[in-house]
């Protein structure tokens, strides 16, 4: 195997584990507390939307 065959692969490599460590991240960031959960059902029951809710 030449050298830019190995470069190649680690760059390729370090992309994905970039990706992943930007989806863990942004899944702890838009993980919600169970009041907030509790709000939105509510919300959602009275036939309102929810506050900062852009679909």
């Amino acid at each position: 195997m030449r050298w830019w065959k190995i470069l190649g692969l680690a760059g390729v490599a370090g992309v994905a584990a970039t990706g992943v460590a930007i989806a863990r991240a942004e899944r702890r960031r838009r993980a919600y507390t169970p009041e907030e959960i509790r709000v939105r059902l509510r919300e959602r029951v009275e036939g309102r939307q929810p506050e900062g809710f852009n679909p």
